[in-house]
C-alpha cells in the first residue's frame, strides 16, 4: 500500500515541472503514447486548457510528483457517456498503489460527478502490472490492436480495455 503521505490532488501550474520530469523518464515514456523529452511549455499549455470534460490528477509525496492521471469525457454527443483514462507512475513508486489511488479517484469522478457509463483505456499487451491494476478496477480486455504504436524502434501491440458501470445484461 502507498504511504499515508501520498496526496491526490488536481494537477495545476505548480505541478508542471514534476509532470514534465515524470513523462521525460525513459521508463515512463516507453509505456505512454508521448514522445520522450517533453517540454515544460507543452505541459504548461495542457494545464491551461480548462475544461469540465477533463480532469488531471497528480499523486504527490512531500511535494514531489509520483504519478499523473487524466480522465477526459468525449465531446461527441453520442459518445458523451464515455471517457478515456491515461496514467503514468514514476518508476520509484511502482508497486506502491499510486496508480490504484489515482485510478480510484478518477473513477469516483467518472461515476459520481460526470455520470460516465463507459471508461476506456489503451495499454501495451506486455505491461502486465498495469493490466492487473485495470482488471482489479473492473476493466476488461475488449480487443487487441496489432502494431498499435512504435516503442523502442519496434511496432508493439496494445489492448483496448473498458469498464462499463451498471452494464445492461441483455
Amino acid at each position: 500500500m502507498a504511504p499515508a503521505s501520498v496526496l491526490i490532488e488536481r494537477a495545476c501550474e505548480q505541478h508542471v515541472p514534476g509532470i514534465t520530469a515524470l513523462h521525460g523518464d525513459p521508463d515512463v515514456a516507453r509505456q505512454v503514447l508521448q514522445l520522450p523529452y517533453p517540454s515544460l511549455e507543452r505541459w504548461r499549455k495542457r494545464m491551461e486548457q480548462d475544461s469540465e470534460r477533463r480532469v488531471g490528477l497528480v499523486a504527490t509525496v512531500q511535494g514531489e510528483v509520483a504519478g499523473y492521471a487524466s480522465l477526459e469525457q468525449f465531446e461527441r454527443v453520442r459518445r458523451s457517456h464515455c471517457g478515456s483514462v491515461g496514467i503514468a507512475v514514476a518508476k520509484g513508486w511502482h508497486g506502491q498503489d499510486i496508480g490504484g489511488r489515482l485510478l480510484g479517484a478518477l473513477l469516483d469522478v467518472a461515476d459520481n460527478w460526470m455520470n460516465l457509463r463507459r471508461v476506456e483505456l489503451m495499454v501495451y499487451t506486455d505491461n502486465e502490472p498495469a493490466i492487473a491494476l485495470y482488471r482489479k478496477h473492473g476493466f476488461e480486455v475488449e480487443g487487441e490492436l496489432r502494431d498499435y504504436a512504435v516503442r523502442d524502434g519496434r511496432h508493439v501491440n496494445a489492448y483496448a480495455m473498458a469498464r462499463l458501470r451498471d452494464a445492461d445484461p441483455r
